[in-house]
């Protein structure tokens, strides 16, 4: 199984936000390493010719250290940019801790970096959230979609389609997180049931998922006796 996600990652440490905030088209499209490198440092950005963006205006953002013009692509502008980027987002953007890919290019406005990544599962998502999160770098969920089910993903564990939709939608809007990070009634509305039917979904599967894999054990001897 894999999931596409949908997001908006802000930080005041993310290169080129407020350069967004400054241009006439407040957006600018980029290509970055960082899904495979927390220290690359090689941006490919691509500007509308619209927003009067020259070589030197580039040179002149404190994140860039070097400019390369590559031409023209379709209607844009394109630059390679060496950047120089702040240690929280070198440390967040860990290469090969989490299995993701971006699969459109990254689109900057003013209030951060909107990406679009695939990545093998739910707890994938989960954890590179999280980390993100321990580095100051705030990622905001717009969709999380996943790709079409084999039945043996989850009918080896006895799960039903909707039991198991259901705990999915839970584990990827942090309904398991500590502190929980949404509710049955959030979860209800966005499969349009109600919040009874959402609670009891999540309850058979969980039950289901336990028993399917601690099963029904038989009672231990005390060794005392």
């Amino acid at each position: 199984m894999t999931v596409t996600a949908e997001l908006l990652v802000s930080s005041p440490s993310l290169p080129f936000v407020s350069f967004a905030e400054s241009l006439p088209s407040n957006q600018l499209e980029c290509e970055h390493g960082l899904c495979h490198g927390g220290d690359s440092r090689v941006f490919v950005v691509h500007l509308d010719p619209a927003d009067g963006v020259t070589e030197d205006d580039l040179i002149a953002l404190d994140e860039v250290v070097g400019t390369t013009p590559l031409g023209r692509e379709g209607d844009r502008d394109v630059y390679q940019l060496d950047v120089k980027l702040e240690d929280i987002v070198s440390e967040a953007f860990v290469p090969g801790r989490f299995a993701k890919a971006q699969i459109e290019p990254t689109t900057i406005i003013p209030g951060g970096w909107y990406e679009k990544k695939i990545f093998q599962n739910y707890e994938s998502f989960n954890n590179m959230r999280n980390h993100c999160d321990e580095h100051g770098i705030r990622i905001d969920l717009i969709s999380i979609t996943q790709d079409s089910l084999s039945q043996d993903e989850h009918s080896q564990y006895g799960l039903t389609d909707r039991q198991y939709e259901a705990l999915a939608l839970a584990i990827s809007h942090g309904y398991y997180d500590n502190p929980r990070q949404a509710t049955a009634g959030d979860l209800a509305e966005e499969m349009g049931i109600s919040q009874p039917s959402m609670s009891n979904l999540l309850r058979r599967g969980e039950r289901q998922l336990i028993t399917s894999t601690i099963g029904t054990q038989p009672s231990l001897t005390n060794p005392s006796t």
